[in-house]
């Protein structure tokens, strides 16, 4: 059995070594396009395990510019990204390799098994996709295009991380940190000129705290203010994005990008997903009418976008005498961690087994799982925020299932990262608990990518899965963090040692649904604008004007004008949600509907639960998510799950 790959990254020889694999990787290609009888084995196979040994090279930088971020990596990755999109263009629009796979699969198809047929099926969508089969100098702008597109979006990236980092408001007046919680307090207080101060920046722990918590409007507003209006060189690049998106769709025989998107993914038409989008909205948009009521009673002045997350607060206490910082101190970090460990083992006998090696933080860790005594993968944890990582949450994954040249198994590995508050040598990281379903939503990512036992790398784990339903594991997960019996395996107070007490855990699972009408608006918000937003070339004013006439139907508090929420969009701008963001719905339809079969069966009595881990996680991509949701459920997806779930009627 192959051991795991070290985590190194060499940044003083990164683009030499790149250039030698490339150069290696297309004298290889060009040897196995010689061949005279072409078959699975002997070409599919091989250039999958190129690639994925290209990956293992590339993702640690990747990985070390979005968690450690410093000018070197910055320039290496930044260096890197034209010669890596080059040739994965180049690749992507071979037509030898088109056709050679094209051939293979109806040579082949009847004797191959459904792994290696998938592989075959989204290859040759992918090279139609990317123009493969299209002329020579229409392929050359579609090459120019991705060069291009990959350098503006990592710009947009290091433009949001760099403004981000670049502000901090300093506070000095105690009145204006009042009711601020004790820990949040902490991680914001120092002492200058023997005076105590408060720092507050855009670095999401701190932000949250002081917007939830703050009680001077006029700080909120400047704290809100900087934080919607970062990075407003993005504008620019946005229009560009968009020009780029369009044009490349259109030569590759679409309307618009949006068109574009789906033809990887499992919803059928672009009308298909505004019909999806508009039937939540209007399910939705009169029970947000009423909370916004309620929520608009706390407030002598009228709310604005900066005092919702303020008088929410206020309201939750006072409908369900639930305060965050009440929970905090039964949310340790590494108590969650380990009690999450302990679910996961009783829900699909997994095992974690700590790992003793350095890595690039002195907080990252790394744990092997085990299944039935079984070593099955391993999973890189780094959790806490700090200025050198961008802001948000995700799983990265790293190694994939597969076998090598030799039959032998390759085991899977991958990064879950978080922005969770820092701990210090004098007070630990206490969690909220927003904080621990993101811990567990990531983690379904996470076991979605290593859990798989496909032997063809580019079907396993979340590769080959579609966009809309990526989400899938990570929502099912993620409901687990309001169950009861979950709670209690892992809520325990971290100088007490007591398990959090009933009524605490009863006040959690009643408010979990408070405001989550106005939640549904506002991610339908985003959605609409994104999917609208690539049906054709907007450009300048039009981008803010759709995203205004979005928020007629959908912001029920009128968004102020210096609000340019699109230039930090970095799901669809920096991500790969682009014309994909409606997934994260999508997906949650699915996740509902699974998520409440396993309640109903007693969670850890479970045989859907089961049967999740043998046909969802076990399966990775190598089949359509539709079809393995048939396999588990017996049926299609309820959409009524998704609104039981978030409790509209």
């Amino acid at each position: 059995m192959s051991k795991f790959v070290k985590f190194q990254c060499n940044l003083d020889t990164f683009i030499d070594d790149l250039n030698n694999i490339l150069d290696a990787n297309n004298k290889q290609i060009d040897a196995l396009l010689k061949q005279n009888d072409k078959t699975y084995a002997s070409f599919v196979k091989p250039i999958q395990i190129m690639d994925e040994k290209l990956e293992l090279f590339f993702t640690p930088l990747s990985h070390l510019n979005s968690v450690n971020n410093s000018d070197d990596t910055q320039k290496t990755y930044s260096d890197a990204l034209p010669i890596i999109t080059e040739y994965s263009t180049n690749i992507s629009q071979n037509i030898d390799i088109y056709n050679a796979y094209k051939e293979i699969f109806e040579n082949e198809k009847e004797t191959l098994n459904h792994e290696q047929n998938r592989v075959l099926e989204l290859n040759i969508q992918g090279f139609e996709l990317s123009g493969a089969h299209l002329d020579a100098e229409t392929k050359k702008r579609l090459a120019e295009i991705n060069i291009k597109k990959s350098e503006l979006q990592n710009n947009f990236s290091q433009n949001l991380l760099n403004a981000t980092n670049a502000y901090e408001k300093i506070i000095t007046n105690e009145k204006d940190v009042e009711g601020i919680p004790a820990s949040d307090l902490e991680g914001a207080k120092f002492e200058e000129d023997g005076v105590t101060k408060y720092r507050f920046t855009l670095q999401m722990p701190s932000y949250i705290a002081y917007m939830t918590y703050g009680p001077n409007r006029d700080i909120r507003e400047e704290i809100y203010k900087a934080y919607v209006s970062r990075a407003p060189q993005n504008a620019q690049i946005i229009d560009e994005l968009l020009a780029l998106r369009h044009e490349m769709s259109n030569l590759l025989g679409f309307k618009n990008y949006s068109e574009y998107s789906l033809a990887s993914k499992m919803a059928d038409s672009t009308d298909s997903v505004l019909s999806f989008l508009d039937k939540l909205l209007k399910n939705s948009k009169a029970q947000a009418k009423e909370e916004l009521k309620e929520l608009q009673n706390m407030s002598e002045t009228k709310l604005e976008s900066f005092d919702s997350a303020f008088y929410s607060e206020i309201l939750k206490k006072k409908k369900y005498s639930i305060d965050e910082e009440e929970f905090r101190p039964y949310f340790e970090q590494k108590s969650v961690v380990n009690g999450m460990f302990e679910f996961l083992n009783k829900l699909f006998s997994i095992e974690f087994k700590k790992v003793d090696e350095e890595l690039w933080d002195e907080k990252a860790t790394s744990y092997d799982l085990y299944v039935d005594n079984k070593l099955r993968s391993r999973l890189y944890f780094d959790l806490e925020a700090r200025k050198s990582k961008r802001g948000g949450a995700w799983m990265h994954n790293f190694q994939t299932h597969s076998t090598d040249e030799s039959g032998d198994i390759k085991l899977a590995s991958a990064f879950l990262v978080c922005n969770f508050p820092s701990s210090t040598k004098d007070s630990p990281s206490l969690l909220r608990h927003d904080d621990v379903v993101t811990l567990f939503h990531e983690m379904g990512h996470a076991i979605h990518h290593v859990l798989s036992n496909v032997k063809e790398s580019e079907v396993s784990g979340v590769n080959g899965v579609e966009w809309d339903a990526v989400e899938f594991p990570s929502q099912f997960l993620e409901n687990f963090a309001y169950e009861p019996k979950v709670l209690k395996m892992f809520a325990k107070h971290h100088k007490t040692g007591e398990v959090i007490p009933d009524e605490m855990i009863q006040k959690l699972v009643d408010s979990k649904n408070f405001m989550s009408a106005s939640g549904m608006l506002r991610q339908l918000e985003f959605s609409i604008f994104d999917f609208k937003l690539h049906t054709k070339a907007y450009k300048g004013n039009e981008v803010q004007n759709l995203l205004n006439e979005i928020r007629e139907e959908t912001a029920l508090i009128q968004t102020p004008s210096y609000n340019k929420f699109q230039n930090g969009f970095a799901h669809i701008f920096a991500g790969g949600y682009a014309a994909g963001y409606y997934s994260y719905k999508w997906a949650e339809v699915l996740s509902a509907d699974a998520f409440f079969r396993v309640v109903d069966e007693g969670i850890f009595d479970s045989s859907t639960a089961k049967n999740y881990l043998d046909i969802v996680l076990d399966g990775g991509g190598a089949k359509s998510m539709g079809e393995y949701f048939n396999l588990l459920m017996g049926r299609d997806a309820d959409t009524d799950s998704l609104l039981r779930l978030n409790g509209i009627k």
